[in-house]
């Protein structure tokens, strides 16, 4: 129960309630706090019809707060009455609930004015005072009933009370106005706790109080919880109990209140049945408050629940974090041997290099000294016969000898500088720029059902990342099964968010579902949404069972520049003399379909060709010419089948401006045929088809036409079988 403290503290005082009222905006105060807010407006600004009753909330009239302003929009802890320029401004005060109040502004009467006066009474109220609620800032003028024009809050009181005795802390005093002392008496008559200066100096023993009966504080709580409940009396006619409820005015009223009061009119109800109905809502509001605060536990469980992932999370995370870097190091030392062998390793080369050339050439000095001194000798020799002898030999060793000195023997074979620079600055620039990456894969996507929709053999979906993830998304995958319950695959693969999905059976339900992926992997997949592709548009009688009927228009999208679109997209030309294709937006893999085109212009006997297309077929050349087509291109005398190129199956009969072209694709038996002004146009014109196939027509500057879909397929057509399970037979 100590979470209802604050339920039963005055807002003013920050005590327990004493003697609570209900101010009209339902709050309450200790009735000793009113008094200590009260405000003296001036006489001038107060006419009558501005006092409050305490007959009931719609009797307040309270204060304009634009003109009359007890709390500073800035909150400078200073009120005002803005509409009064002459009025002194009055400091105000914070309770100890942290309500802005006001200190009295009517000087107190001396103590001894009321010391023979009844603790229970009030003295009287100066005229024109004003309360402000300390809780909602509503301000109101008392009428000349003062405060006992407010209902006492008798409930608070008995739960207050109530609430002090489970607590069997010990009585406080009722009176001290600071820091209440512990109550050593209580009167019976007066229903007060008294600690002994408050007894002296209110309820001196003396007069008329002198009769009172005194009793201990554990003893007046006894006899305060075995007294009979209060019967509450109206605040208009005080001899009068309460014992009707005024439904318009919502309070309850006596029968002297309807009789002559203005609740005469009102409508009324039985006090206790009210009392029961109001008990019942009031429960019904607690019983879903206490599921939002079961809600509010549990969510409190969770987050407790957090803080210790969160510190277990850190402390693994950061374990994991040394553990890394631990490992880099690691990595850099053995880099590091590495690179110290490889400079170990040309110092060594170095060495031995210069000390190989030191070696030699020491070898070869000593052996040109000695000959140089050898040469010196003989040249002493005065011998000429012998000199001779063996002076050609001795000129020619020198001259070997010197020659041996040539080029390049006195320059170092090895510089004393290490070739070997070490580029440390990308590894530099990677530590600097070494962060933490995502390290989670995405959370799953959530599927915008508003923006989610199907369109003949289309359809079209969009998804987002949950609001509150801040995990990085690189892309998304988009998958459908088979619209027969099959494995799902892949459509979609990209960083988009909206995808549509053409090409689709009609009449069937696809399952589809997306999610999102990251270097981290791949998440999880989102809801699987269901949708349904377009059913047939017909009744049923006027449509065979297998015939599916769907609208489509020209697609502007897919089509060659120099096709011209009007009439909502069912009506094509082209503004070049060169064949210029155009198809649906709508392709075609199961059922029967059927459409035609009516020729709306035809001049200089054109030859245009009608009939169904991949995506990727040509569009600057003659449908037909690639093996991306398989169309009927007719002139005003005849017409031919061709795909791929090749011309099949001349038929006399053509058309001119008004004929009708009917293109007829049955994925049932596979085939296409062709019908000019409702007969069909020779044989059936290509056979085998299976796969996915727009309607496309290929036409000149000499050729207008118009599209019409959503047609049955012709009376003299019967459909083939279809494989029940929907795949083509």
């Amino acid at each position: 129960m100590d979470e209802m403290d604050e339920e039963l503290k005055c807002p003013v005082c920050g005590s327990f309630f004493r003697e609570p009222i209900i101010l009209p905006c339902s709050h309450n105060i200790c009735l000793a706090c009113a008094r200590n807010i009260l405000v003296q407006t001036p006489d001038a600004e107060s006419p009558q019809s501005s006092r409050a009753s305490g007959s009931g909330v719609s009797d307040y009239d309270y204060l304009d707060l634009d003109k009359m302003s007890l709390y500073s929009e800035a909150d400078s802890g200073y009120g005002s009455y803005g509409g009064f320029v002459s009025a002194p401004t009055t400091p105000c005060q914070k309770s100890p609930n942290g309500v802005r109040v006001f200190p009295p502004a009517v000087p107190q009467p001396p103590p001894q004015h009321h010391l023979l006066q009844h603790p229970g009474s009030l003295p009287p109220i100066p005229r024109n005072s004003c309360i402000t609620c300390p809780q909602c800032h509503r301000s109101l003028i008392l009428d000349d009933r003062g405060l006992r024009g407010f209902p006492k809050n008798r409930v608070l009181e008995g739960v207050v009370d109530r609430y002090q005795q489970s607590k069997a802390a010990a009585l406080k005093c009722q009176l001290c106005e600071k820091s209440p002392k512990e109550a050593t008496v209580m009167c019976e008559q007066c229903d007060v706790f008294y600690c002994d200066p408050c007894r002296l100096r209110c309820h001196p023993p003396r007069g008329p109080l002198a009769k009172h009966r005194l009793v201990p504080p554990a003893q007046g709580r006894i006899s305060r919880r075995t007294s009979p409940r209060k019967i509450s009396t109206c605040t208009e006619h005080e001899l009068e109990n309460l014992s009707m409820y005024c439904v318009q005015c919502k309070m309850p009223v006596c029968y002297q209140c309807l009789e002559e009061g203005k609740h005469g009119t009102h409508e009324v109800k039985a006090l206790g049945a009210m009392w029961k109905l109001h008990k019942g809502q009031l429960s019904q509001a607690l019983n879903i408050l206490s599921d939002r605060a079961t809600e509010a536990k549990e969510f409190l469980v969770q987050l407790r629940n957090m803080v210790q992932h969160i510190q277990e999370n850190g402390v693994e995370f950061e374990a994991c974090l040394v553990a890394q870097c631990d490992a880099l190091i690691d990595a850099l030392n053995r880099r590091k041997a590495q690179l110290l062998s490889r400079v170990n390793n040309e110092h060594e080369h170095k060495l031995k290099v210069v000390r190989d050339q030191i070696s030699h050439c020491t070898v070869k000095l000593r052996q040109t000294t000695g000959l140089m001194e050898y040469c010196l000798e003989v040249i002493k020799e005065n011998d000429p016969s012998g000199f001779l002898q063996i002076s050609d030999a001795l000129i020619r060793r020198v001259h070997m000898t010197e020659g041996q000195w040539g080029k390049g023997t006195l320059t170092p074979r090895m510089t004393s500088d290490f070739d070997l620079t070490l580029d440390s600055s990308p590894l530099l620039q990677t530590i600097h720029q070494l962060d933490f990456v995502q390290m989670k894969v995405p959370a799953a996507p959530m599927l915008q059902l508003e923006e989610c929709c199907t369109q003949n053999n289309s359809a079209t979906l969009s998804w987002k990342q949950p609001p509150l993830s801040t995990i990085a998304v690189e892309g998304y995958i988009l998958e459908l099964d088979d619209g027969n319950g099959g494995q799902f695959r892949e459509v979609y693969v990209g960083t988009e968010t909206m995808c549509t999905v053409d090409g689709l059976h009609f009449n069937s339900t696809y399952k589809s579902r997306v999610k999102a992926y990251n270097d981290s992997g791949v998440g999880q997949y989102s809801k699987t949404l269901v949708m349904q592709t377009s059913e047939t548009g017909l009744p049923p009688c006027d449509i065979p069972t297998l015939a599916t009927v769907a609208w489509f228009t020209f697609d502007p999208a897919s089509a060659h520049p120099d096709i011209i679109f009007s009439n909502d997209n069912l009506t094509v030309t082209c503004n070049s003399y060169d064949d210029r294709v155009v198809m649906g937006n709508c392709s075609f893999s199961r059922g029967v379909h059927y459409w035609e085109m009516t020729v709306d212009r035809y001049d200089n006997h054109p030859d245009p060709a009608f009939g169904v297309a991949c995506g990727d077929v040509l569009k600057d050349v003659m449908l037909g010419k690639d093996d991306k087509a398989w169309a009927m291109y007719v002139d005003n005398n005849r017409s031919w089948f061709m795909h791929n190129n090749s011309h099949t199956n001349r038929t006399d009969g053509g058309i001119g401006k008004g004929s009708t072209v009917g293109v007829l694709l049955d994925f049932t038996r596979g085939i296409l045929i062709f019908l000019i002004n409702d007969e069909q146009q020779g044989p059936v014109a290509f056979e085998a088809l299976e796969g996915q196939y727009f309607p496309a027509i290929s036409l000149n500057r000499n050729v207008q036409v118009t599209l019409h879909t959503g047609l049955p397929i012709p009376d003299f057509y019967t459909p083939g079988e279809a494989d029940p399970t929907g795949s083509v037979c």
